[in-house]
């Protein structure tokens, strides 16, 4: 299972979600499903974004644990 980070990291960084997408030149819905888990995917485009924006690593917005 893949879990999502988006929230903690731009809560630990003191961000908006506002912020976070004028920074990441991504629309503000797109941060805010990711942010809120109501997302299935992410776009490698938006994913190297967000990591621009959040100085991270994809493994930082990421976190995988195997399914039992």
């Amino acid at each position: 299972m893949i879990k999502n980070n988006v929230s903690a990291l731009i809560g630990q960084r003191r961000m908006t979600i506002a912020e976070t997408a004028k920074i990441a030149e991504l629309q503000y819905n797109t941060v805010y499903n990711l942010y809120y888990g109501k997302t299935s995917g992410i776009d490698f485009i938006t994913l190297n974004k967000l990591c621009f924006a959040l100085d991270c690593t994809p493994n930082d917005l990421f976190k995988y644990t195997p399914d039992n």
